[in-house]
């Protein structure tokens, strides 16, 4: 949850700048990379954890879904406890779980121990990540404030640069044997590491503490796993009556969830959404337009990597050097629309970054309908390039667009939950799109067919965003 935090005083002991404030950063920033990491390099080892732990396709769509789902729900949560107890108590605890979970999911003896494992290593970034910038607003004031939050964008695009390539390396080289374990054990030094230098951070809190709502959170989490599920069960099953019935359910508890929300706020008893962001229709449709967007993006990589590994029995290194033309690709964009694009052409830069990713996507498409059995698909490294492209240039306006008319009051509900979205819309991406490929044959039938869902869901985007706008009566 990117949050606005309001600080108590601070005593006389951390009122001066801490001369470690750096190195702090580099701590923060790590854990930061490191959460980004482990979802990226999971794309890439999935399809090798399925062949040595068994089961069915599905479980390639659980290890990553297992991760976000609870870090998309739990996120709110998170930076809740922070404001409660203190981020950096907060933030220490949640990274000592993310490592245990880390050394547990690289002990997994079944695939139900691994996705289970990952649901608390999710839960447990959930509660790391929201305090991050927290604690970087504690730690630095003024233009040294502008320099230490200028490193966070460069440092997730090197993340996500290299995350597949990473992860691809790390199971390929079987280092002592691990095969895809490393790809886990390789968080518990980084843990450790950021545990241990974890006395260099400065403790922070809100002036005004929030309660937490434990109701909320449960018919977030019950919601939301009911939608998810029969997107990635139901067909391993044989779409059985009751799964076809779990998203009705699911949405009438994320709906009893929206009621809920409107009580405490009516009650002044802090909902974990403010209520006033969805008056105007600009914040809702940013928040669709989020969904859209990253079930696009995140089911696409799976499809790829999932395409060459199983449908073309390509090798992991293979995979995840596939998809280093989307990444780099897309850091390129993203640091040309922040330093340029975006300052002298604003919001229309978003549509341009559409345009870019349906044309990728279309033309991914076309590979794989046009692709010999067994051949690797060279055509398809131009085309995720574009891919990657637009989703440089569209990512970076959007969070600034779908904020720009957001009241002081609502910021950081409104950051936390746009978080939140973003996370839940990769969920359902690689539920959605998984399905879709798997459905094919993991084939090039099955890739084409999910690549042609993701056009209309890019299509669904652009209609979302063009709702993104001011509210009435705002200057």
């Amino acid at each position: 949850m990117r949050d606005e935090p309001t600080t108590t005083p601070r005593d006389e002991s951390t009122s001066k700048p801490s001369p470690y404030r750096w190195a702090a950063l580099v701590v923060l920033l790590l854990a930061e990379a490191m959460n980004l990491l482990d979802a990226t390099i999971m794309t890439v080892a999935a399809p090798v954890i399925r062949a040595d732990l068994g089961g069915s396709d599905a479980a390639i769509q659980w290890y990553s879904a297992a991760y976000t789902l609870p870090f998309a729900v739990f996120l709110i949560t998170g930076g809740r406890l922070g404001d409660i107890a203190g981020r950096r108590r907060v933030f220490r605890a949640g990274m000592a779980a993310f490592t245990l979970a880390s050394l547990g999911c690289a002990l997994a003896p079944s695939t139900a121990a691994l996705i289970a494992v990952r649901a608390v290593q999710g839960a447990a970034a959930a509660a790391v990540i929201p305090q991050t910038i927290g604690m970087i607003r504690a730690l630095f004031d003024g233009r040294e404030l502008a320099r230490a939050m200028g490193w966070v964008g460069p440092v997730m695009g090197l993340a996500a640069v290299t995350g597949p390539a990473l992860g691809g390396v790390l199971t390929h080289a079987d280092l002592f044997g691990s095969t895809w374990r490393a790809v886990f054990l390789v968080n518990v030094p980084l843990g450790a590491a950021v545990l241990l230098a974890g006395r260099l951070l400065r403790e922070d809190r809100a002036a005004r503490r929030p309660r937490l709502d434990l109701t909320g959170t449960a018919l977030a989490v019950l919601g939301t796993g009911l939608v998810v599920y029969p997107l990635i069960q139901a067909s391993a099953l044989g779409w059985p009556g009751w799964c076809r019935a779990l998203p009705a359910v699911g949405g009438g508890l994320l709906a009893g969830f929206a009621v809920h929300q409107r009580w405490r706020g009516r009650r002044g008893r802090s909902p974990l959404v403010e209520p006033s962001l969805f008056r105007e229709r600009g914040f809702p449709a940013a928040l669709l337009a989020s969904v859209l967007f990253f079930a696009t993006v995140n089911g696409l990589m799976l499809v790829v990597v999932v395409q060459l590994q199983v449908g073309l029995h390509s090798d992991v290194l293979a995979a995840g050097f596939t998809l280093l033309p989307w990444s780099v690709a897309m850091a390129l964009s993203s640091w040309a629309a922040g330093a340029w694009l975006v300052p002298r052409y604003g919001a229309r830069v978003m549509s341009a970054g559409l345009l870019a990713l349906l044309a990728g996507t279309v033309a991914a498409a076309l590979v794989y309908a046009t692709g010999r059995p067994g051949c690797y698909p060279w055509p398809l490294l131009p085309a995720l390039a574009v891919a990657g492209l637009g989703q440089g240039l569209y990512a970076v306006p959007f969070f600034t667009t779908a904020l720009r008319r957001v009241r002081s009051h609502e910021t950081g509900s409104a950051a936390g939950l746009l978080n939140a979205v973003q996370q839940l819309g990769g969920t359902l991406g690689v539920a959605l799109l998984g399905s879709v490929f798997f459905q094919g044959g993991s084939s090039l039938v099955g890739a084409r067919d999910a690549f042609g869902v993701a056009a209309g869901l890019i299509v669904a985007t652009g209609g979302a965003s063009a709702f993104i706008g001011p509210r009435r009566g705002c200057h």
